[in-house]
């Protein structure tokens, strides 16, 4: 078990083993929680890059994911087959 100090802005330096143990890196991000006896936990988040679609971009997913009219057919063949 390591000791550490709490710093005079609340911050806490964590021994190199346990970031090695735990596979972290400088400037990784953390997620922090309370416990009611008094624990303070710490967890790795996982972060993942948010991308937002413009109109525009929208439109062409929906028309590359568009069926062509004789495939569109054969699904609709299948599926009436399907319900009998």
């Amino acid at each position: 078990m390591d000791v550490v100090k709490l710093g005079k802005k609340g911050q806490v330096s964590l021994p190199a083993a346990v970031l090695r143990k735990l596979g972290l890196e400088g400037r990784a991000t953390l997620l922090v929680e309370a416990t009611e006896d008094g624990a303070v936990i710490l967890r790795p988040a996982g972060v993942y890059p948010i991308e937002l679609y413009s109109a525009a971009r929208v439109k062409e997913f929906e028309q590359s994911n568009r069926l062509a009219p004789a495939d569109a057919k054969r699904v609709q063949k299948a599926l009436r087959r399907r319900r009998r």
